[in-house]
């Protein structure tokens, strides 16, 4: 008698696990790297995309209380106008006076730079070349504002239809609609719990750093407030320009008067006890969260910084929550997992 084998269709039993994971790691890779080339348009993308998810309870709170649509978007609009143009004059105003502050300074910084071996040719500003890369640069970051507005006010209008949107999605894909809107009240609670912490230290900061006499405290409090955004190394970018700063007003004494103001403040606030809210927040863990600092700093540079776990965030629920049998991954990345 002729034993038979019950033959299994390709289809029902599936590729190996370890074809499946070779796969996705170089479709991973794929499209980490189509990312990277295309920094300078998926950065600004991505950043308007949180801030509109940010204030987008706003309309919806006018729309409930009997706003017509285009009024409550309107006021989403201004109010993101508003707040940037606010962080934007404050820096111009900031920059036009560390331009009146660098030369007296100018003798300092040359001998200190004597002093550690540092040629100062080597940012010679009459050299036409330099003049016209600095214009380059900057003409590119106009550029970047310019092309950022405009999404923003594209991604704002549109909002007004994210409910409508919400729910035919929802009615065919329950687990991804399900897993944007966790996604975005993980970003909100983030936003939140990191713009009041990184007040409260750029508050401290500017009363600190006013104190000891560092010159435009003001502008170093902005520069804690934004640098605040970053995890982890925050509070590394935030102490540098005014520690530097110390050291050419008032010599090395200043400057570790500035540094250790820093770590009792900062590093207190922002590396210490800030981490913990954010993980209660967004269910990340500290070595998820410094981990997707550095890969989404290599993808986008100094934006994938900033925007480092609201694009973690984003990516766990587009490939980990709509799946079921992908939620075993969040046990490696939750602060608290659950049994």
């Amino acid at each position: 008698m002729v034993p038979t084998f019950s033959r299994v269709d390709d289809a029902e039993r599936g590729l190996p696990r370890a074809v499946v994971i070779l796969v996705a790691g170089a479709a991973g890779i794929v499209v980490v790297a189509g990312m990277s080339l295309a920094a300078w348009l998926v950065g600004p993308l991505l950043l308007a995309m949180m801030i509109v998810v940010a204030v987008r309870p706003v309309s919806e709170w006018l729309r409930a209380r009997g706003w017509p649509s285009w009024a409550a978007t309107s006021v989403l609009v201004l109010i993101i106008y508003l707040g940037f143009a606010a962080m934007v004059a404050v820096l111009v105003v900031s920059a036009a006076g560390v331009a009146d502050l660098v030369p007296g300074y100018a003798d300092r910084a040359q001998a200190l730079l004597d002093r550690v071996g540092t040629l100062l040719s080597t940012v010679d500003i009459k050299d036409p070349g330099k003049l016209l890369g600095w214009l380059g640069s900057a003409l590119d970051v106009l550029s970047g504002i310019v092309f950022l507005l405009s999404v923003l006010l594209f991604l704002g209008i549109d909002a007004a239809t994210a409910r409508a949107r919400h729910d035919i999605v929802a009615a065919d894909r329950p687990r991804v609609a399900a897993a944007l809107v966790s996604f975005a009240g993980a970003v909100r609670r983030y936003l939140w719990v990191t713009t009041v912490f990184g007040f409260l230290v750029a508050v401290l900061d500017v009363v600190g750093l006013a104190l000891l006499g560092i010159p435009l405290p003001l502008l170093w409090g902005v520069l804690s407030f934004i640098t605040n955004y970053v995890p982890t190394i925050g509070f590394v970018l935030g102490v540098a320009p005014p520690a530097v700063l110390g050291l050419l007003q008032g010599g090395w004494p200043l400057m570790t008067w500035v540094v250790v103001l820093y770590c009792v403040m900062n590093f207190l606030l922002q590396s210490v006890i800030q981490p913990r809210f954010v993980g209660d927040a967004v269910g990340l863990s500290v070595t998820a969260t410094f981990l997707s600092l550095i890969l989404w700093g290599w993808v986008l540079g100094p934006l994938g910084a900033v925007l480092a776990i609201p694009l973690t965030l984003l990516a766990k629920a587009l490939l980990v929550d709509v799946d079921p049998r992908a939620r075993w991954v969040n046990a490696l990345l939750d602060a608290k997992p659950a049994r």
